[in-house]
């Protein structure tokens, strides 16, 4: 372990999981921690699966879905933002070529 990190205590599924990390990180990996905990509560709860390893695969499987929808999302809006500012370059180019014609 690092000097700098500190152990932290996490519950998953009633299970006690000590993870070290950094002072800075220790609330986003609480957060994370419970994140999953209510993710495999809710797939135990509401499906036929049993086992704890499967209910995690599961939440994971969930989870690493939910990621590449959102990145997914993120990618065509920064495609839509490209194409906007490549049709706005372009205007911008033909009134500046306008305004020179004009001026000669």
């Amino acid at each position: 372990m690092n000097s700098n990190q500190l152990p932290v205590t996490v519950y998953i599924l009633d299970k006690e999981y000590r993870i070290s990390c950094l002072p800075e990180e220790r609330e986003s990996l609480l957060q994370a921690a419970a994140y999953v905990d209510g993710q495999m509560r809710e797939i135990r709860q509401n499906g036929r699966i049993i086992g704890t390893e499967r209910v995690a695969v599961m939440a994971a499987l969930n989870m690493a879905n939910d990621l590449l929808l959102n990145l997914q999302t993120e990618e065509d809006g920064v495609q839509n933002i490209n194409r906007r500012i490549k049709s706005l370059q372009e205007k911008i180019e033909i009134a500046l070529n306008t305004t020179n014609q004009l001026e000669l």
